[in-house]
């Protein structure tokens, strides 16, 4: 199968190539470079002959329509996004443009094609999405989201990807393209870009600077290893039902101050400092505006139907996690001085 892959440079894209590569898919990945791309990704599977690369932005139509053409790819697998929440709070018109407007270039583009070629009924058009369009739950442990969750996005980040999947549905509502839609919780693993809560984590434990928690740290998520979602969302694009959506998790609840406490108990394992424990280290920050207190996911549809189910542990997955991190140093230190990197975003009142 030819897949075409959006995003194929960033943490969960690049991971998707890599694994689809290796299980002898050809694929064309689409990515625009942006801030949180690095081509370092994709590093070892870029000589195959199975693998390509377009530099361009999910903006633009006209390339789009030139990359359907020249590779008229059979399935779609879509995860170009700005994802940062704190990002989305200070600059939501990048959020707009590429999660809304850059989906539907991409649904025109791939409808376009589709049509072209006959409709045939074993295309696809995979959009990835998140669980951050649900909302929030509260604490009680036997609540968690379903596929029919109704959505209720709190950040500027959940409205975009929440219009870009009810877009997706329109698509297929109104002009029959054959798509399937998923939603992750929280990723996490190598290459992951050093802005995101764990590899912040780790790098500055490494760096003897503060480990900043927002506000409590009580706020709960469900974490999901990255070659896990990447496993998930080849199976949903090959075996999923067209105009279904699925829910993909990691069943590893956890408050955000017990994920930091055990990132820092592995560190000390793996690195221990001279003095003292990296936990020492930890510094409680004002919190984001609008934080979401609980995401859980029920996955029993994608288990029950196309028998997937995570296989790595949160346990196992943050110490390999971790010792990656300290294994790459020259993967992640010239990312360190890309825009916004280091600083604390989404404060805007």
């Amino acid at each position: 199968m030819k897949i075409l892959i959006t995003g194929g440079a960033g943490f969960i894209g690049s991971a998707v190539v890599r694994l689809a590569v290796g299980r002898g898919h050809s694929v064309v990945n689409v990515d625009a470079l942006t801030y949180a791309a690095c081509l370092e990704n994709t590093r070892s599977v870029e000589h195959s002959p199975l693998y390509a690369f377009e530099h361009a932005d999910i903006r633009d139509r006209t390339v789009l329509d030139q990359i359907f053409a020249a590779h008229a790819p059979d399935a779609v697998l879509h995860l170009a996004a700005e994802s940062h929440v704190d990002r989305s709070i200070d600059a939501p018109t990048d959020f707009i443009d590429t999660n809304m407007t850059g989906t539907f270039n991409m649904l025109e583009a791939a409808r376009a094609h589709w049509t072209a070629t006959g409709k045939a009924d074993s295309f696809r058009f995979h959009h990835v999405s998140t669980d951050e369009v649900f909302g929030s739950l509260p604490a009680d442990p036997s609540t968690k989201f379903t596929e029919e969750t109704a959505y209720d996005p709190r950040s500027p980040y959940a409205a975009s990807k929440a219009a870009s999947d009810h877009l997706v549905r329109a698509w297929h509502e109104t002009y029959g393209l054959p798509i399937v839609l998923t939603n992750c919780s929280n990723n996490y693993g190598p290459y992951h870009f050093p802005e995101k809560l764990i590899p912040v984590v780790i790098l500055n434990a490494l760096a003897g600077r503060d480990i900043p928690v927002y506000g409590s740290g009580n706020n709960i998520r469900d974490w999901l290893f990255v070659e896990d979602h990447a496993d998930a969302l080849l199976t949903v694009l090959m075996n999923g039902r067209t105009g279904r959506s699925y829910n993909i998790g990691g069943d590893s609840e956890l408050r955000n101050i017990d994920l930091v406490r055990m990132i820092c108990e592995i560190l000390d394992d793996k690195r221990p400092k001279s003095e003292a424990t990296y936990a020492t280290q930890i510094a409680h920050v004002e919190d984001r505006p609008g934080h979401d207190a609980r995401y859980a996911i029920d996955a029993t549809r994608i288990r029950t139907e196309l028998g997937w189910r995570p296989s790595v542990s949160i346990q196992e997955g943050l110490k390999s996690t971790v010792q990656w991190y300290l294994d790459n140093e020259d993967w992640w230190r010239p990312l360190l001085n890309r825009n916004g990197v280091g600083t604390r975003l989404g404060v805007s009142k």
